[in-house]
């Protein structure tokens, strides 16, 4: 099969780069079925498995397909007219009223329930990329691992549950001065602040933490930094909003949308068994697993179906944009 794959970013990631990552994974895991991959992507992008394609900011995303592949698979939310047979995955939160393409595929049930679809692939993490983890490493602290810069993530959650449960904290996607979405300094010794990491620092980091906290204060389409964290043995303490309780079972971590709840559970911590949290991950939230997905969707767009019947549509009542933790 000829399959372009067209992000808005540059493949490969350097150190965040969320969706950027998914669609390098599954690039990779497609071209080693045997599959001739192009890559539409911004500039500063190359690749040794699949071909690579600039795109243009200034012209629309639709007028740069390839005319030799077979079907097109677009990160976003974009609606055509498409001249070759199209899918969609939509990795956010979108808008009241938001109307998406009928073959729209969405990454959790949870965030396809809300948009008024159906149709979802979880995303996966490609395991060579992590390395083999230490589960047997000395833990020495909590880690929270998601862009401090959004409120939403709640960072500020996290430190308050690590300062109460007398636990030392490192912040891995923030730094203590921050200014880019409204001025925070964190003041608190206890907590470590290591800003943007990526590759083999960040695996380290995540390696030697001894539970993920991922307090989220909104609806969480997926949770990319949740799957990192159990690969490497990590127990994940977290809210219950979006996708969570989807990823996040009994077996491998606590959910609950009380500070106090989680602060008690974490005297537990080590009662998880590291080897069943770092299974669960590779079982179920793979790049291969995420690709034996896709290729399913794309048998069914190829063959004339279309993933949905109407195009789903966001109920026009707006979602809370933030909630709140209970004490």
């Amino acid at each position: 099969m000829r399959i372009a794959l067209a992000v808005n970013g540059m493949v490969p990631a350097a150190k965040y780069g969320g969706i950027e990552r998914i669609v390098w994974w599954l690039a990779k895991e497609l071209s080693a079925r045997g599959h001739e991959v192009t890559l539409l992507a911004s500039p500063g992008s190359h690749c040794s498995f699949a071909r690579v394609i600039i795109a243009d900011p200034r012209r629309p995303l639709t007028e740069q397909f390839p005319t030799d592949v077979d079907i097109v698979h677009i990160q976003g939310g974009e609606v055509g007219p498409f001249s070759k047979p199209c899918l969609l995955t939509f990795q956010c939160n979108g808008p009241p009223g938001m109307k998406f393409d009928v073959n729209t595929v969405f990454i959790s049930r949870n965030q396809a329930e809300r948009h008024g679809g159906s149709v979802y692939v979880h995303n996966g993490i490609d395991p060579d990329e992590y390395g083999k983890p230490d589960l047997h490493s000395r833990r020495k602290y909590l880690l929270f691992l998601a862009k401090a810069a959004w409120k939403v993530k709640n960072v500020r959650g996290a430190i308050q549950i690590a300062r109460q449960a007398r636990r030392r904290l490192v912040v891995a996607g923030g730094y203590r001065f921050n200014l880019n979405m409204g001025p925070r300094i964190t003041l608190d010794p206890n907590v470590r602040f290591r800003g943007m990491v990526g590759g083999e620092r960040k695996n380290r980091i995540i390696n030697d933490a001894s539970a993920l906290l991922f307090p989220v204060i909104w609806h969480e389409p997926f949770g990319i930094a949740i799957v990192e964290a159990l690969y490497f043995g990590c127990p994940v303490y977290a809210t219950e909003w979006g996708s969570l309780p989807e990823i996040v079972i009994p077996e491998v971590g606590v959910l609950s949308n009380s500070r106090s709840e989680l602060i008690e559970r974490l005297a537990d911590v080590e009662h998880f068994d590291r080897r069943v949290c770092h299974e669960y991950a590779c079982d179920r939230f793979s790049a291969s697993a995420m690709t034996d997905k896709y290729l399913q969707l794309y048998e069914r767009v190829l063959n004339g179906e279309s993933l949905h019947a109407a195009p789903p549509t966001a109920p026009d009542t707006p979602v809370a944009k933030r909630f709140r933790m209970a004490a």
